[in-house]
């Protein structure tokens, strides 16, 4: 007889399903397992070492992922393929009843593929014994059972690489892929299952890059639920703002960690979308005429200005998004588009535009560069706002389309290579200055526009030749050494003062810039230009 030493009691945890919140019960059953660390007949390493050395080749965005990825593969056990449910991709073994022994017969299995081929692997659900069997097999049917055991859904998601890229079925791509992204979740599902099956196939790695994102969480950070009401359905997003505004906010945003959205996100996003289109509309309208480029040396110093900057610019956004980092690419192309291409240059040649001759050197030229910055932009960002491209290439002149009937012929093409000899420096901040000057003239309703002013200074501080230039960059009416206008505003400029003065002359009805002889007469390049028409 034993004597009770001690006695206890303790409460724990019961094991849960995390979908139904059913509790569970544990039981013990053989598992298929792929092995990690044995080596294979014939191989020269393990399956760990081959995805290892594998991973060694893969481009990581961003790369701290690498260091997610590569510890689990060193770190992980023997991979269990085998679950028991009654629904799956079955693991189409016969065993012996009697032994249990599971047959590896070649030309039974090479059978069963076959059939799979044709009826799909329902055929192990469907079929009996015998129809499995080759007909000359050498088992009588009678005495085999089948597994019934399915393979892991990591495993079927885990071969895709083979079945969409290898299948032949249709034009894919090549393998391996050179993209793979998800979710930094799937480090430990679809990115190490596909890794670990295309290196125990092949010995490589199935994607050449892969990107990880983060998950899509509300303004304040906090993850999506119903039950809390936070949820923005992708499908509400499209009907309230449109595919385009959807596709421009993940492109806006940092996906490398978490994503935010919100109705105030997305109206920001609108916005940004807004600019992007009507800079567009803006260029395409003015273009419409040119049935020819210029050639390289027939730009003006302006032109030349904005088209050497498009050229760094572009290039900058094209090397972000090659290196997949869309934030920095489109934060860097809004600038550009918000500065110098909308807030400058579109603003300072409108009246070269609008009112030189129609053939004027100097207005082709400018519409050349227009045509050149449109066409580079529109590569840029066709593969994000991809129904917008296909709208403008709609509505493109010939000239600019070259042959293209939709978005799906559109290749980026750099704008030409221009030097530029404008210091921009003190030019950009006598805008600046300038602006502020005028601006509290228009708060105090003493003038409408720019143009009813001019600027008189010392003009061999700013490196524009030509003196329309300056008057176009400033949008005024002159630039002079002298006024006998009245003066209503003064800036400084690298210790000089410069006085804004009213325009002396009378406005010209047809280009309102105050360079006529009386308001009843256009001035003299409008008067040359009209006569000219008529």
């Amino acid at each position: 007889m034993t004597a009770l030493l001690k006695q206890s009691k303790f409460w724990h945890s019961y094991p849960h399903c995390w979908r139904t919140k059913k509790p569970l019960i544990y039981r013990a059953t053989n598992q298929w397992f792929i092995s990690i660390d044995d080596k294979a007949e014939g191989a020269k390493e393990s399956l760990r070492d081959t995805a290892l050395n594998a991973i060694e080749n893969v481009d990581f965005y961003p790369k701290t992922s690498k260091n997610r990825l590569k510890p689990m593969i060193e770190g992980r056990p023997d991979w269990c393929i085998s679950r028991q449910r009654s629904w799956g991709v079955p693991i189409a073994f016969f065993r012996i009843k009697s032994t249990k022994a599971v047959i590896f017969d070649e030309d039974v299995l090479e059978h069963v593929a076959n059939l799979f081929d044709i009826h799909g692997a329902d055929a192990w659900y469907a079929m009996s014994n015998a129809e499995l069997l080759p007909s000359d097999t050498k088992y009588n049917p009678d005495d085999l059972e089948k597994l019934t055991d399915i393979l892991d859904v990591w495993f079927d998601s885990g071969s895709t690489w083979n079945s969409v890229l290898g299948s032949g079925n249709y034009d894919a791509g090549q393998y391996p892929a050179s993209l793979y992204i998800e979710g930094s979740d799937q480090h430990r599902g679809w990115f190490q299952s596909s890794l670990l099956l295309s290196s125990a196939v092949n010995g490589i790695s199935p994607y050449k890059t892969l990107i990880t994102h983060g998950f899509t969480v509300d303004n304040k950070g906090e993850k999506m639920s119903k039950s809390k009401g936070n949820v923005m359905a992708p499908d509400k997003v499209i009907k309230q703002y449109g595919s385009e505004i959807l596709r421009l906010w993940v492109a806006l945003s940092d996906y490398q960690s978490d994503l935010k959205i919100s109705d105030g996100i997305l109206k920001q996003t609108a916005e940004q979308y807004r600019k992007i289109r009507n800079t567009f509309r803006f260029l395409l309208a003015n273009v419409n005429d040119l049935e020819a480029y210029v050639a390289n040396d027939a730009y003006g110093e302006l032109d030349r200005w904005i088209l050497a900057k498009a050229g760094e610019v572009f290039a900058s956004v094209k090397s972000s998004f090659d290196e997949y980092d869309f934030l920095r690419g489109f934060a860097t192309l809004n600038h550009f588009i918000t500065n110098e291409l909308s807030g400058i240059y579109m603003d300072i040649t409108k009246d070269r535009l609008y009112c030189e001759d129609i053939n004027d050197p100097v207005r082709r030229a400018t519409q050349s560069a227009m045509a050149h910055i449109s066409k580079a932009m529109l590569g840029l960002i066709a593969p994000v706002l991809t129904y917008t491209a296909d709208e403008i290439l709609e509505y493109a002149s010939p000239l600019f389309k070259n042959g293209m009937e939709n978005v799906f012929d559109l290749l980026y093409v750099p704008v030409p290579k221009i030097e530029s000899s404008l210091d921009d420096t003190l030019l950009l901040e006598a805008r600046v200055k300038f602006s502020e000057a005028v601006d509290k003239l228009k708060k105090e309703k003493l003038m409408k526009s720019t143009l009813e002013v001019e600027i008189v200074g010392d003009m061999s501080l700013f490196t524009i030749g030509d003196a329309k230039d300056l008057e176009d960059w400033f949008v005024v009416s002159a630039m002079k050494s002298s006024s006998e206008g009245e003066q209503v505003a003064s800036f400084e400029l690298e210790g000089k003062t410069y006085t804004v003065h009213k325009a002396t002359a009378a406005k010209c009805p047809r280009c309102w810039r105050f360079t006529a002889s009386s308001e009843d007469c256009a001035c003299e390049r409008c008067e040359k230009v009209v006569g000219e028409l008529a």
